[in-house]
């Protein structure tokens, strides 16, 4: 979804070159998988981080057009509403002092952005559902100002034969509204993870992707308040999931998947299974023919930004121009500081590279369905909940992550030979989350229960905190 359209309306003649086009770039796609043509190049990483812009009144300030241009980086970006930013990272190699970069980088962008944003009287908030967002402006009024956000909303609208978006959650307590509109997802702000992977390990890593979904999650919850209600401890990932659900297509022979998705199995020889699908199963909502070779894989790469399985495969290209292929890791929300964002990315790093080059089998050890029900329990209740793991025990996640994952993910860090005091601070502030339960949802529930649930008062602390640069197993109420 970062590519730029030039309109938003379509036509059936659209929607008929668009499909010629992404036909053709699915099967070249599928002869370089076969040709073996994916770069060798492995452990290249980066990270997206959607942030909010708040105002003085701890509301969302739909204000991203002003601020881009008082803070033009092509490194920050627009997202589908107003109200929010995303900062993205240089790619660089994992190994050596790499962690640390990454976080210096991403401590200098996100203070500039907050200077930024101070000038104009204004804060910035990363944190997977802002606390004071309401229901009445996730709004198109409050869309940021681009085609393709235009397209999407309409598309998804058309494709729905203009029923209303639905979004009912049932967690600590219950949600029940409805949208006819998709801004719901603008009220989900994410860590996105990426990875690159070599052609011959990118099955096996995805799979492991996959699995770690769960755990991932559940350690890095944020989410836990949308509309003043308590509801699951990561509640993105229920809203996120039904605010661009297509529905049903009367007469189709097999319904289209969910765009928002755990899934629907594992990888059984390679990611090109994941391109096909999106070619068989899945309603064109962009069908904008760009005037690009077919090995630029334009109309393929743009099928697949519409489609947000919470582990996405991703086709780009090294700067020589060889193809290659990553993973974006979704599960992980933004916040609740800096440094919190680089542990989750560190346990990711190594959790992948630990279990992808030790363990084999791993889709036996653990099917696929108990893997998305893992997946949606810890979404529920983070570590308090218990998942089957790849050894078929059933475990407590704080007991998992202290007996299992933590030493793996020390184990793979150690393999990629990443700085061994980059190694300690970040699994350690994991480890102190785990040990503490203080994740960022437990943080604001913990909030609420002891003061209140005045969202600005909390929205206030938060930011308070989150600016102090301490992690937040360190956090106070």
């Amino acid at each position: 979804m970062g590519q730029e359209i030039s309109g938003s309306r379509f036509k059936k003649h659209d929607f008929e070159a668009f499909s010629r086009r992404l036909k053709t770039e699915t099967h070249l796609l599928e002869r370089w998988f076969a040709e073996q043509r994916f770069s060798a190049r492995h452990g290249t990483v980066g990270f997206e981080l959607e942030a909010w812009l708040v105002d003085a009144a701890a509301q969302p300030a739909p204000e991203n057009v002003r601020f881009l241009q008082r803070l033009p980086d092509a490194l920050v970006t627009p997202e589908l509403s107003l109200f929010n930013i995303e900062l993205n990272s240089t790619p660089l190699a994992l190994g050596g002092n790499a962690l640390g970069a990454m976080h210096r980088e991403l401590s200098a962008n996100w203070l500039r952005c907050r200077e930024a944003a101070a000038a104009m009287g204004l804060r910035l908030a990363m944190i997977g559902i802002l606390p004071t967002v309401r229901d009445e402006v996730l709004t198109l009024a409050n869309m940021s100002l681009l085609s393709r956000y235009k397209a999407l909303n309409e598309q998804v609208m058309r494709l729905r034969g203009g029923r209303a978006l639905v979004l009912e959650i049932q967690g600590r307590e219950h949600l029940r509204t409805e949208h006819h509109d998709v801004m719901l997802e603008a009220a989900t702000t994410s860590f996105q993870i990426h990875l690159q992977v070599a052609q011959g390990k990118a099955a096996r890593y995805f799979n492991v992707a996959t699995i770690l979904s769960a755990p991932m999650v559940a350690v890095s919850a944020n989410s836990p308040l949308l509309f003043g209600r308590r509801l699951w401890q990561e509640s993105r990932i229920p809203l996120f999931e039904q605010a661009v659900d297509i529905g049903g297509i009367e007469g189709a022979a097999f319904g289209p998947l969910k765009r928002v998705t755990f899934g629907s199995g594992y990888v059984r020889e390679s990611m090109f299974e994941l391109f096909h699908e999106n070619l068989e199963h899945y309603p064109m909502l962009l069908p904008v023919e760009l005037d690009e070779q077919p090995e630029t894989l334009s109309h393929l790469r743009l099928q697949n930004g519409t489609i947000w399985r919470w582990n996405r495969p991703l086709v780009g290209f090294d700067e020589d121009g060889t193809p290659h292929l990553r993973i974006e890791h979704r599960v992980v929300p933004a916040g609740p500081s800096v440094i919190d964002s680089i542990a989750n990315a560190a346990l990711f790093f190594g959790l992948m590279t630990a279990i992808a080059e030790q363990e084999r089998g791993v889709e036996v050890k653990l099917d696929f369905a108990r893997a998305r029900d893992n997946f949606y329990n810890a979404a529920k209740h983070s570590l308090d909940a218990s998942i089957v793991w790849l050894d078929g025990r059933n475990w407590n996640l704080q007991e998992l992550f202290r007996r299992r994952l933590l030493p793996m993910a020390r184990e793979g860090l150690e393999e990629l030979s990443c700085a061994a005091g980059d190694i300690d601070r970040y699994l350690g502030i994991i480890d102190e989350r785990g040990r503490t339960g203080r994740t960022g949802a437990a943080w604001q529930g913990d909030y609420v229960e002891q003061t209140g649930s005045d969202m600005a008062k909390l929205l206030e602390r938060y930011l308070e905190l989150q600016d102090s640069g301490m992690p937040v197993h360190e956090w106070p109420i």
